[in-house]
């Protein structure tokens, strides 16, 4: 059973033990969005680290129409906090782009992660900072993340815990019910994550966890995901010389 009490604490001990071996004294940053993972994540650092030595950096594409969550966070933690709108950068690029080479639908949804991860680390090298990745076990096991956007970081404190435990640990953490239950949009397409991934967190999770699933075609899913994603979680194959 999971002891949501005793992962929270072990993992406050984690991070705090991160930051003495790789930057003493050292803040951590945050992307915040206003979900429950930089809720959680954020929340954890701050019990870790303690509230000035956590910053959160609010990313928006031009108009976010959820970024009171964001805020409601940041203040609701008492951090630092950052907004650097990321809209010009994301035209910048695709603009640039020659004639003959059209952006594919998935070169447009990737690019504002890539940028958000690229603002995300010129906050932390201009503010003595170590970035905080916020993915958790259940994104990460079908691979629901951008490669070289969301999925990295230099420390990772929830991606061995699923979305059920995760919310649990928002909860125990004391964060506003509307952010740690709040649906989950991928903030790229806007459909939600469960649309997009064609099954419920809650069945991914217990399959995860157990194994168990009630529908074959559900299953047979997950494992395809997972199956073809499993380079995102793995270091860049390279070549060794005999």
């Amino acid at each position: 059973m999971f002891d949501a009490l005793k992962v929270k604490n072990d993992c406050v001990l984690w991070i705090r033990d991160f930051f003495q071996k790789n930057g003493d004294g050292c803040n951590a940053v945050v992307g915040i969005s206003g979900g429950k993972d930089s809720s959680v994540a954020a929340a954890l650092c701050v019990e870790a680290l303690g509230k000035d030595r956590v910053i959160g950096v609010l990313m928006p594409q031009g108009e976010q129409h959820d970024i009171d969550k964001a805020y409601m966070l940041v203040n609701h933690l008492g951090i630092k906090h950052y907004e650097i709108n990321i809209k010009s950068a994301v035209e910048d690029i695709l603009n640039a782009f020659p004639k003959d080479l059209e952006p594919t639908a998935q070169t447009v949804q990737n690019i504002p992660p890539r940028i958000r991860m690229t603002t995300l680390y010129a906050v932390s090298q201009s503010c003595n900072g170590r970035v905080c990745n916020t993915c958790n076990l259940s994104e990460d096991w079908v691979g629901y993340s951008t490669r070289y956007g969301d999925s990295v970081g230099d420390f990772s404190p929830m991606s061995n815990l699923t979305v059920t435990e995760v919310k649990e640990i928002g909860h125990l953490l004391g964060l506003p019910a509307e952010l740690v239950e709040k649906t989950p949009i991928d903030g790229l397409c806007g459909k939600t994550d469960e649309e997009n991934l064609g099954f419920t967190y809650a069945e991914l999770d217990v399959y995860i966890r157990t194994g168990e699933i009630a529908n074959e075609k559900t299953k047979e899913l997950i494992d395809k995901k997972h199956r073809m994603n499993l380079f995102k979680l793995q270091l860049m194959p390279s070549f060794i010389p005999e």
